[in-house]
């Protein structure tokens, strides 16, 4: 058996915590998964052949219980106190001075025209830093370049271009099928999506974040972030200067969609730019900031059991010898982390906090949905937030993508166009070599379902829907 010793110092003014010697299985510590987020939708009709029972694993549940009902015992679930609107003008400046207060009215999206002063040699593109950073995104920018010039708007010797925000977000979770979501809405004639399927602007990018163990990179600024949206805006801008619509003030049917799958939680830059003052609780999180710029944002939510999404999790982003046992101890070590840091700060401080996110072997935290829905709601109303259940989608996709459609106000379909999204095959499925390890050991699922429990009772409360409670996955 080996030993793990780990210190970490939280958020806040208390003092660090010394893990103490634990009496479970424990491996070494592994590096946190990779930040940016890959989402995939898992197989719900795989059928496992039952994994062989580990006496010794069986023998853990009990200390690992006291564990969990530590953290329980613990838990508040405690509104936020929402920001004021200038506290966060302080924080972010220049986005605000980017982004108007108003927008045009014969848009679903929030769009406003933006001076141009360059000329035609000038390269629009130039310091984007998406486009900078990775090879993979080129391609889009070189044909952005080529058909710049012509979507620009004259007007009284100055040109102006179109600017554009998303209309709705798909902001998680991850392994909870947005990837499969996301292919099938952008099927949608009136669904346009970011040139870059997952931005990650609001949670890293505006950070300087690109892959948080390499450190920070310049700050992403606002502009690069619309760039992406510049594909979407020349369609929009094509109907809005169209005689017709002019005559008629026609309303542009064309909505934008952006879908980062780590929007919803992912706060782990906050300890690094904001004032810690606050317990070890971040002053602000991303949906302050969105809300304050977008305040009629749309906004949908896919999840699943949250245990099946922990070992979908771990099945992805583990790079070297995965195995039920393994994750069975990452578990272990995670619970115990969690414990350590809930028995002295509040539980959105601990859900919130870099440095013991980056120590879980595994991503725990990204499970406690209720957390972060309340958070969400604290800015937003309820009527913007669409929450799904993964385990529906894979059982009837046509009545999801009907919720979608008519939470977004998108037109009807053809038959033949709603076939080609309903019928299309599953995206990211999970990956062969994943389906041969077989389900987690049920000790390890028992484990989960009790760490879970108190929290998927509290998001069933919010959403009035006891699907929520994942009773019979």
């Amino acid at each position: 058996m080996t030993l793990v010793m780990a210190s970490y110092i939280l958020t806040g003014a208390k003092h660090g915590l010394l893990l103490i010697p634990s009496p479970f299985h424990y491996g070494a510590f592994t590096s946190n998964p990779s930040l940016m987020d890959n989402e995939s939708l898992s197989d719900m009709k795989d059928h496992y052949q039952p994994s062989k029972m580990n006496i010794s694993y069986v023998k853990d549940y009990p200390s690992i219980k006291l564990i969990i009902d530590t953290i329980t015992s613990k838990i508040e679930f405690i509104t936020r106190q929402r920001p004021d609107l200038e506290e966060l003008r302080k924080q972010e400046p220049h986005m605000f001075s980017v982004i108007p207060n108003k927008f045009l009215p014969n848009s679903k999206n929030p769009c406003w025209y933006e001076e141009y002063r360059g000329n035609t040699t000038t390269d629009p593109y130039a310091t984007n830093s998406y486009a900078l950073y990775s090879k993979r995104f080129r391609t889009i920018f070189d044909y952005l370049r080529k058909v710049f010039w012509n979507h620009l708007y004259h007007y009284k010797g100055k040109h102006y271009r179109l600017r554009c925000l998303p209309h709705f977000y798909i902001i998680g979770q991850p392994k909870c099928g947005t990837t499969d979501l996301y292919d099938r809405l952008r099927l949608h004639p009136d669904v346009r999506f970011s040139a870059i399927k997952e931005p990650h602007w609001w949670t890293r990018k505006r950070f300087g974040i690109i892959r948080l163990r390499d450190g920070f990179h310049d700050r992403y600024p606002v502009e690069d972030y619309l760039d992406l949206f510049d594909l979407a805006a020349h369609q929009i801008q094509g109907v809005l200067q169209s005689e017709a619509a002019k005559e008629r003030g026609k309303m542009n049917n064309i909505i934008i969609g952006e879908a980062s799958a780590s929007t919803m939680w992912d706060n782990n830059a906050w300890i690094f730019f904001y004032d810690n003052s606050t317990e070890g609780e971040p002053p602000f999180l991303i949906q302050d900031f969105i809300h304050a710029s977008q305040p009629n944002a749309k906004l949908i939510i896919m999840l699943r059991d949250p245990v099946e999404r922990l070992y979908s999790d771990y099945l992805y982003f583990a790079s070297a010898n995965k195995s039920v046992e393994d994750f069975h101890e990452k578990v272990a070590e995670s619970l115990q982390l969690f414990e350590n840091c809930m028995l002295d700060y509040s539980l959105r401080a601990c859900v919130y906090n870099n440095t013991l996110n980056n120590a879980m072997p595994v991503r725990l935290q990204v499970g406690l949905y209720v957390v972060y829905l309340l958070d969400w709601l604290t800015v937003f109303d309820k009527d913007q937030i669409l929450v799904l259940r993964l385990e529906d989608h894979a059982s009837n996709v046509k009545y999801t993508m009907h919720m979608v459609f008519q939470f977004l106000d998108l037109a009807p379909l053809s038959e033949k166009q709603e076939a080609l999204i309903t019928k299309s095959p599953a995206s990211n499925t999970r990956r062969p070599e994943d389906r041969s390890l077989g389900p987690m050991l049920p000790t390890t699922k028992a484990i989960l379902r009790d760490f879970y429990r108190p929290f998927n009772t509290k998001l069933a409360q919010v959403l009035f829907d006891d699907a929520f409670l994942w009773k019979r996955t």
